[in-house]
């Protein structure tokens, strides 16, 4: 199935993002579509009680989401339940915590509409030739994360992977109609649904994937664990019980107790 730029949907999904949001809208071209960015955009909030979703009178995407948090997976799921009842045929999911740039949105889609590629990463590891793509601020105990997070999925799938933790990612929706990806089983509504469906897509010889080389930024000054406690937070993760989310899918599949 061919895709067009104008077949794909960006779904920007946000929970307590404060002004991040407004600062990741911000980077989107004023107007849609143009000839530079030929797609829809649909942000989707997930019972944000911070006041961050006032912002959205100002743009003029369209507004899905829960009314109260369901957590990530949830979010994606509502977004491509979206994409599909609206007639698109591929989806990129971008955080609305400002860390990823809406103009490297391209790059990610560009795989699938030349190349015809089933699911795209995006990727801070990977070098670009442009200049800008970038992974500024990164702590480095989640450098180390997401390269040892990345180096076993290499090992379980077999196919090279160098980032699989970034949210900033592009799926055909032909791949959630394989009946061995069942996405709307309740265990993967936070942090369980990107392992999840990240190892099926890698597992499987039905479907192609890419990396692209994309950027990662992080603030200046971002609050650690133990150290610059008055800093801004920059991720909703949480030490042990979301570790636990992101990792359990690779043992439960690996073993058989999910499908």
């Amino acid at each position: 199935m061919s895709v067009q730029y104008s077949d794909c949907l960006v779904a920007v999904v946000t929970y307590n993002n404060g002004e991040d949001l407004q600062l990741t809208l911000d980077k989107f071209p004023k107007e849609y579509p143009d000839k530079h960015y030929p797609y829809s955009v649909v942000v989707h909030v997930d019972g944000s009680t911070d006041g961050s979703d006032a912002c959205l009178k100002e743009y003029p995407y369209p507004i899905i989401g829960n009314k109260t948090n369901r957590g990530v997976g949830k979010a994606i799921k509502n977004s491509i339940e979206y994409a599909k009842k609206n007639g698109f045929k591929a989806i990129v999911i971008i955080p609305g915590n400002n860390k990823n740039y809406p103009s490297e949105i391209p790059a990610l889609l560009k795989p699938i509409v030349t190349n015809n590629v089933d699911y795209v990463q995006g990727s801070r590891f990977l070098r670009s030739s442009k200049e800008d793509r970038r992974r500024d601020n990164t702590p480095l105990f989640r450098i180390v994360m997401v390269q040892v997070h990345a180096l076993m999925f290499t090992i379980l799938t077999g196919r090279r992977c160098t980032d699989a933790l970034d949210g900033f990612r592009a799926y055909k929706l032909s791949v959630f109609d394989d009946p061995s990806i069942n996405i709307h089983q309740e265990w993967l509504d936070t942090y369980e649904f990107e392992t999840y469906l990240h190892y099926k897509v890698l597992r499987s010889k039905k479907f192609t994937y890419a990396e692209v080389a994309t950027s990662k930024i992080y603030p200046e000054d971002k609050k650690g664990i133990i150290t610059n406690r008055q800093g801004k937070k920059y991720s909703h993760i949480r030490p042990f019980v979301d570790w636990w989310r992101i990792l359990r899918p690779l043992l439960f599949l690996i073993t058989g107790i999910k499908k």
